[in-house]
């Protein structure tokens, strides 16, 4: 029962002395137990700590102590970030028996304010990837249709949220890993603007696009968990120092006013005529609500996924050269000298999405291809941040469908990765030029598969992203529909 409620409906429960702490988590793991053999949300399940956690919460709770504001709320992180004394894994056969030594920022601030963190969600190996299909450890199947992909590389946190498996989740988002499966399993995602989340303790696909952002059932929800994770760590290089708001504060449940910007010609092609739909009755209802809708023109946005297909795959190629078979993580048995540990270690360790996309970096990276390639992609990377810098001297935010697609078939693109890259059209824009976006539930098409409509708004604010999220979730229904599973 408790595991169906949101944060701040729980929130008030347990202030309130309306349930224990312990009550809400044996409903959680019951709900894992029941469903975990159907979904494959999690890769490791942190029973033990999770209610020696509730207890010292409650005890500390009882004795009018303050808990923090996810005080005994049960979450779920991606298991590519770091938690001390536990398997991270990244969902690789290359980190199958990797127990970190240390917490990443995230963690450490979800500790602080009150959450318990009941297990390490299933990804994509290294989070890359678009179905959750290539790790290593299980196939996590999406709640609405398990014959279906949860999308990725952050379906495990997305699927468990939709399943009521986990009452919130973190992801991470390099292309659109957390909006994209937001929209197919029907939850909020949101993507914070680069900076404002710690990376450090996030084992690294892509260093210059990936950010950590919560997975929520409503964007209240969304909001609280922004207050819990955001801020400066002067461990991460990366890492903005402004000062943070109350996102929560954010929620007026107004838009009177607000320009929302429509680029018309990069929607235009490709797009599911019933997300089409959902899309525009989407816009109408915020025109309703008093938007004032515009078109913009985002010339360069079009080349964001050959731009992303070139650094990313760098990137990947840079950070994943520490795994070598020497110092941590799986090793071969099949060597008779040094090069053949390096070379056997690394076939064997990784999946083949993550040898493409180290191959693929490692080409465009090389000498003779590097300024016609990884340069060049840099300059287009400037003139992508550019082209929404102009248009949001016009507009608030701008307005775009999640994905152009509802879910797809286990295996239907799996023999053709490019199709599966398509995916992420709408997304991997808001990566290069570093903005926060936000996924929100839309709508179903005529198979009862979930619609996301997106939302991309200016740099560090955030504020506005979840005011016209909030606005358009409170006055339609979307949010409240859950899977039959």
């Amino acid at each position: 029962m408790y595991e169906k409620l949101t944060i701040h409906e729980l929130r008030d429960k347990i202030k309130n002395k309306e349930v224990t702490i312990k009550e809400v988590v044996d409903d959680v793991f019951k709900r894992i137990e029941a469903l975990e053999p159907k979904v494959e949300a999690f890769v490791t399940l942190n029973k033990e700590y999770a209610y020696k956690r509730a207890e010292e919460l409650q005890a500390k709770l009882d004795n009018g102590d303050n808990i923090g504001i996810l005080g005994g709320i049960p979450v779920a992180i991606k298991d590519n970030m770091c938690m001390k004394d536990t398997l991270t894994t990244c969902s690789s056969k290359m980190l199958s028996n990797f127990v970190s030594p240390y917490s990443g920022t995230v963690v450490t601030k979800l500790e602080e304010a009150g959450a318990i963190i009941v297990g390490k969600t299933n990804m994509d190996e290294f989070a890359m990837g678009s179905s959750t299909a290539t790790s290593a450890h299980k196939k996590t199947t999406n709640p609405w249709d398990t014959e279906r992909v949860p999308g990725g590389s952050s379906g495990g946190s997305a699927a468990c949220v939709a399943a009521d498996m986990a009452i919130a989740s973190l992801g991470s988002d390099t292309g659109g890993s957390i909006r994209q499966p937001a929209s197919y399993c029907s939850v909020v995602g949101l993507k914070p603007t680069y900076g404002l989340v710690s990376r450090f303790g996030l084992i690294a696909f892509a260093s210059s696009l990936d950010q950590i952002g919560p997975f929520t059932k409503d964007v209240r929800d969304s909001a609280i968990m922004l207050n819990a994770i955001a801020g400066h760590d002067s461990k991460d290089t990366t890492s903005v120092e402004i000062e943070v708001p109350d996102y929560e504060k954010a929620l007026d449940g107004s838009v009177k006013g607000l320009k929302i910007g429509i680029p018309t010609e990069f929607i235009k092609d490709g797009l599911n005529p019933e997300v089409k739909k959902a899309f525009d009755e989407a816009i109408e209802k915020l025109k309703e609500l008093g938007a004032e809708v515009k078109e913009i023109s985002l010339d360069y946005a079009k080349y964001a996924l050959p731009v992303y297909y070139i650094i990313a795959p760098a990137e990947a190629s840079s950070n994943l050269a520490r795994y070598d078979g020497i110092k941590y993580g799986y090793r071969t048995a099949n060597f008779d000298n040094l090069e053949d540990i390096y070379a056997n270690s690394r076939t064997e360790g990784f999946g083949d999405e993550v040898k493409r996309r180290i191959m693929l970096g490692t080409y465009v990276l090389s000498s003779g291809y590097y300024d016609a390639y990884y340069k060049r992609a840099g300059q287009v990377r400037t003139l992508i941040k550019e082209d929404f810098d102009k248009a949001f001297a016009d507009v608030d935010v701008i307005a775009l469908p999640t994905a152009p697609n509802t879910t797809f078939k286990f295996g239907e693109k799996s023999n053709n990765p490019v199709e599966m890259y398509l995916e992420d059209i709408f997304t991997v824009p808001v990566n290069i030029a570093g903005l926060p976006g936000i996924s929100v539930p839309c709508g179903f098409d005529s198979k009862n598969l979930p619609i996301g409509l997106q939302f991309i708004g200016k740099v560090f604010d955030e504020q506005t992203l979840l005011k016209v999220s909030y606005a358009y979730e409170q006055n339609t229904e979307h949010h409240k529909a859950r899977p039959n599973i």
